[in-house]
């Protein structure tokens, strides 16, 4: 975290709470007291905080001992997005995993709410308890609009005449998406991109391959396509690996954010909860096929 945000208005600014920026995008807000609970703050700041700034954690507060409470919490930033086992995805590994989810592999960038009929707006996560320092487990964010505002225009246009089709089977759904790598922000209509990054077919290690086929290009510059973008979603200017403190609090916009996963050592005990948030009005999946 770098030097104190400008200057906030509203109930959340009464002189007790200091938001500061996080590099490169975000913002961060720490408890003022021991004993401060995560509740206390008012939702429409810290969801304007959120939609400016992409990234919101709330470190240091009191937070939530069970999914029950977190997801009520949940309900105050808008409707919760339910599937078949609740509200709240427990992100923990699995001694035998059948899906990357739920293993100690790195996880390719994406966007949440890609194979479902209604793409949340925001994800919450509460770090129950981090892997511990040195075990990898960070949770990635590339910022997708200054992506696209600081690479060269030829390579944008070449980004934006690729389509993806995405098809992915797992426990919740077995889903075909298909979306241009390049779209715009449902509110603000800002270019962003929606891209699920490949892993390479050869990959023994990880759980569960989705099927991706990209179109729109020649092969060979659909392959540089990918070089690039990978290489520009990853560039430190516009990456965000956030390291789990046990209590952390952390809202994203996923209209604007890709995301993803470090490796992390297999046993470490790094264990999140999430809540997907649905817009409001919801948004429904433009790209589902089925």
């Amino acid at each position: 975290m770098t030097d104190e945000h400008g200057p906030l208005t509203g109930p959340l600014h009464d002189g007790r709470y200091a938001v500061t920026a996080i590099a490169p995008f975000g913002v961060a807000i720490q408890a003022p007291e021991p004993g401060a609970h995560v509740r206390d703050l008012a939702i429409d700041p810290l969801r304007a905080l959120v939609r400016e700034h992409g990234v919101l954690l709330l470190r240091g507060f009191d937070t939530f001992g069970t999914p029950e409470k977190l997801s009520a919490y949940c309900e105050r930033w808008g409707e919760p997005s339910v599937w078949p086992f609740g509200t709240v995805l427990e992100l923990v590994e699995k001694e035998r995993p059948e899906d990357h989810i739920f293993d100690s592999s790195y996880m390719p960038m994406h966007w949440d709410g890609m194979y479902r009929e209604q793409i949340p707006e925001f994800q919450i996560f509460q770090c129950v308890h981090a892997p511990g320092a040195g075990n990898g487990g960070e949770t990635t964010f590339s910022d997708t609009a200054a992506v696209l505002r600081n690479t060269d225009p030829a390579i944008v246009e070449q980004w934006s005449r690729v389509t993806g089709t995405y098809q992915r089977k797992m426990e919740f759904y077995d889903s075909v998406t298909v979306s241009p790598l390049v779209t715009t922000h449902p509110h603000s209509g800002t270019p962003v991109i929606r891209y699920n990054e490949p892993t390479a077919t050869d990959d023994a290690g990880f759980v569960n391959h989705p099927d991706l086929r990209f179109t729109g290009l020649p092969e060979e510059d659909i392959a540089e396509a990918h070089r690039t973008l990978r290489a520009a979603l990853y560039d430190p200017a516009h990456l965000y690996a956030h390291s789990w403190h046990t209590g952390d609090l952390v809202v994203t916009d996923n209209y604007s954010l890709l995301h993803g996963r470090n490796a992390f050592t297999s046993g470490a005990p790094r264990h999140l909860r999430r809540v997907q948030v649905l817009g409001t009005p919801a948004l429904d999946n433009p790209g589902l096929v089925r």
